[in-house]
C-alpha cells in the first residue's frame, strides 16, 4: 500500500491518476505552488574559491580576460552560483540532463577543493566509464541537428540518414576524435549514408543532400559551420553588410564540383539512401583541363570563377598553372584540399571556440555565434583568439575546450542581476559581457531527458528500444518548425506558446510522471515507508529542481494536501506535476 497521511485516501498501486483531477489541482492552485515555482529567483550564492594553481592555465586565461573586460565596462560580476546550480547546469550542458538526486547529493557531500574539475572529468567519460556514452550521445544528437538540422533525415523521402549521422558522431565523440580530422571527415567523406549499407560512411551525410542547385547549400553550410562566416547571400550579389564578395562564394563553391550523390533504389523506383562519390568534373564550358564555373553579376555580366580559398588560397597557387584548375579527380581532389584549407584556417579553431562558448554561457562572442565576419566584431576579441590557439596547440580537443570554459568563472556566476551589472543585458541588444550566467530555456532534446530522469516514467512500460526511440522522435518533432529558408534554416523553440504549454501539462510523459504507477518516481516516493512527509516533498524538489523546497513551498504543499480532503497521494502528485510545469524546471539558470 501507497503511505499517505490518511487511511481513507489510501491509493492502490497502479491506480493512475486521472488528468482532469491535475486540471482540477491547477485551477485550485490558484496563486499557489505554480506561482512560487515559476517565479523561483536563484539564491545568492558563494564567491568563488581563490585561484590556487591547480587549475589549467587556459581557465586562468579565460578569468583573466573577463575580469580585465568587466573592469572596462564599469561592471562587478554576480556571486557565484550555489553548488546546486552549478552541478545543475554542468551536467545540462555536457551531458544533455540533469543530475539525479543520487548524483545531485554526491556533488554536495564531496569536500575536496577540486570537486568541480573531478566532476567534469567524470561527465566527459574520462574517470568513469558509465558516463562516456552518455556524453557521446548527447554531443552527437548536438552536432547532427548543426550538421543536417533537426528535420534532416525525418522523411520518408529523404537521402540523409539521420541514424546514420548520429551513429558516425558519437562513435566520434566517444574516442573523442581531434576536431579538425572530424571536420575534414565530413568535408571528404565517400560512401552510403545508412547504417546498414555496403560502403557506409555516416559522414556522407552532412553534404549528401546538400549538392543539388551546383552545391549552393554545401558552399554556404560549410562556410557558417566551420568558419563562422555567412556567406550565403553573396551567391547572388556582393552583400551590404558583409565584407564577403560574391566572386569568392562562388570560388568556394567550385571545390564541391566534383562531388555526387548517387541514389539507391529499393522496392522499385524509390531512392532510400545515397552515396557520395568523388567524380570528374568537366567545368560550365565543358573543358576538364580547366573546370571553371559561371556566375552571373546583378549587373548581367558572367564571371568565372575556380577553386580559391576564403583567404584568397587558389589551387593554382598550391599546384601550378597545369593542374590547379583541373576538373579531374587524378589531379586534383578538390575536397581533399578543401579539408586541408578549412584546417589550416584560424576561422576554424574560432569558430569552434565561439560556437561552444554560446552553447555553455547561452552567448557568443558575436551574435549569432556562426557570423564572424568584419562587419560583426566579437565581443572579446583577444579572448576569442587566444583561446583558438589554445585549442589548436590541445591538438583540437574538444574535451579539453569543454572543460576550460565549464571551469571558468564567468560560467559559475548566479544568474541573479545585481545593480552593479544590470547594464549587461543582451536581451535588450546589449553586447553580452557575461557578468552573470544568462537565463535560457532548455533544448528540447534536453527536456525531454530531463524530464525522464526527474520522473523515471520511462520505466512504467516495457517498450523495446526501438519503440523507445520512436517515442523519442514524436515527442522531438513537436518543437520542430521548418521554414525553408535558402539556407535550409529551421528553429526548434520552447517558449511557452499556448501548444507547448498544453503538451507539457497533458503530454505522454508528464502523464506517466503524475500517475501512481509502479516503476516511476512519484510510485517509489509515495511507497517508501521510510520518508516522513516532509521528506517526501524535498525529494520531488530535488528530483525535478536540484534543490530542497523553502518553508513557504513545504506549506503550500501541506495546504495542498488540505484541500486534497487529506489525499496525501493525490495531492503529492498535483505538487509534481506543478514542478515540472515550472519555468525553474525548464531554465538552464
Amino acid at each position: 500500500m501507497l503511505k499517505t497521511s490518511d487511511s481513507s485516501s489510501r491509493c492502490t498501486p497502479g491506480r493512475g491518476v486521472r488528468s482532469d483531477r491535475i486540471w482540477s489541482a491547477c485551477r485550485s492552485l490558484s496563486g499557489l505552488l505554480v506561482v512560487v515555482c515559476a517565479s523561483a529567483q536563484p539564491s545568492v550564492g558563494f564567491p568563488p574559491p581563490p585561484y590556487d594553481g591547480s587549475r589549467a592555465p587556459q581557465v586562468a586565461l579565460i578569468d583573466r580576460h573577463m575580469h580585465q573586460a568587466w573592469r572596462q565596462s564599469d561592471l562587478e560580476p554576480s556571486p557565484a552560483a550555489s553548488d546546486r546550480k552549478w552541478c545543475r547546469r554542468v551536467h545540462l550542458d555536457v551531458i544533455g540532463r540533469i543530475p539525479t538526486v543520487a548524483e545531485l547529493n554526491a556533488f554536495l557531500d564531496d569536500r575536496s577543493a577540486d570537486k568541480k574539475a573531478r566532476l567534469v572529468a567524470k561527465l566527459l567519460g574520462e574517470t568513469d566509464e558509465r558516463y562516456a556514452g552518455e556524453y557521446a550521445s548527447h554531443w552527437a544528437t548536438v552536432w547532427t541537428n548543426i550538421l543536417i538540422g533537426r528535420t534532416g533525415g525525418t522523411g520518408d523521402d529523404s537521402l540523409t540518414s539521420r541514424a546514420g549521422m548520429h551513429t558516425y558522431l558519437r562513435e566520434q565523440f566517444r574516442r573523442n576524435a581531434p576536431y579538425d580530422r572530424l571536420v575534414r571527415e565530413l568535408i571528404t567523406a565517400t560512401g552510403a549514408t545508412r547504417p546498414q549499407d555496403e560502403g557506409f560512411n555516416g559522414a556522407t551525410n552532412f553534404l549528401v543532400t546538400k549538392l543539388a542547385d551546383d552545391a549552393v547549400q554545401a558552399t554556404a553550410k560549410t562556410a557558417q559551420i566551420f568558419l563562422g562566416l555567412q556567406v550565403q547571400c553573396t551567391q547572388c550579389h556582393n552583400h551590404p553588410f558583409n565584407d564577403w564578395k560574391q566572386n569568392q562564394f562562388w570560388e568556394l563553391n567550385a571545390f564541391f564540383r566534383q562531388a555526387r550523390a548517387l541514389r539507391r533504389f529499393e522496392g522499385g523506383n524509390r531512392a532510400v539512401s545515397a552515396e557520395l562519390i568523388d567524380q570528374d568534373f568537366a567545368g560550365e564550358s565543358n573543358e576538364p583541363a580547366e573546370a571553371d564555373v559561371f556566375f552571373e553579376m546583378r549587373n548581367g555580366l558572367v564571371k568565372v570563377a575556380y577553386p580559391a580559398f576564403v583567404d584568397g588560397t587558389s589551387l593554382v597557387d598550391l599546384h601550378g598553372a597545369e593542374l590547379g584548375n583541373s576538373g579531374y579527380v587524378s589531379d586534383v581532389n578538390r575536397r581533399q584540399e578543401l579539408g586541408k584549407l578549412l584546417i589550416e584556417s584560424r576561422w576554424l579553431d574560432k569558430a569552434i571556440v565561439n560556437r561552444m562558448w554560446a552553447h555553455f554561457l547561452g552567448y557568443g562572442f558575436t551574435k549569432p555565434p556562426d557570423d564572424m565576419g568584419p562587419h560583426n566584431p566579437p565581443s572579446h576579441p583577444e579572448l576569442l583568439d587566444a583561446l583558438g590557439s589554445e585549442f589548436r596547440a590541445s591538438g583540437f580537443d574538444l574535451k579539453q575546450l569543454i572543460r576550460w570554459i565549464a571551469l571558468s568563472e564567468p560560467y559559475a556566476l548566479a544568474s541573479r542581476t545585481t545593480r552593479h551589472n544590470e547594464s549587461d543585458d543582451p536581451t535588450i541588444g546589449a553586447r553580452p559581457q557575461f557578468s552573470r550566467f544568462y537565463l535560457r530555456p532548455m533544448q528540447a532534446e534536453q527536456l525531454y531527458e530531463s524530464l525522464l530522469v526527474a520522473t523515471r516514467a520511462d520505466r512504467v512500460d516495457s517498450e523495446t528500444s526501438e519503440a523507445q526511440i520512436e517515442t523519442r522522435r514524436r515527442w522531438l518533432s513537436q518543437f520542430t518548425r521548418a521554414f525553408g529558408t535558402d539556407d535550409g534554416g529551421e528553429t526548434t523553440t520552447f517558449n511557452g506558446t499556448i501548444p507547448q504549454t498544453l503538451m507539457m501539462m497533458n503530454g505522454e510523459l508528464v502523464r506517466k510522471a503524475t500517475e501512481l504507477e509502479p516503476g516511476n518516481l512519484l510510485y517509489d516516493v509515495l511507497s517508501n515507508s521510510k520518508m516522513s512527509d516532509r521528506e517526501q516533498i524535498e525529494h520531488l524538489y530535488l528530483a525535478a529542481l536540484s534543490r530542497p523546497p523553502t518553508r513557504d513551498e513545504i506549506g503550500q504543499a501541506n495546504k495542498l494536501v488540505a484541500l486534497r480532503g487529506g489525499n496525501r497521494a493525490e495531492a503529492l502528485a498535483d505538487v509534481f506535476w506543478a514542478l515540472l510545469n515550472s519555468n525553474e524546471f525548464i531554465l538552464i539558470h
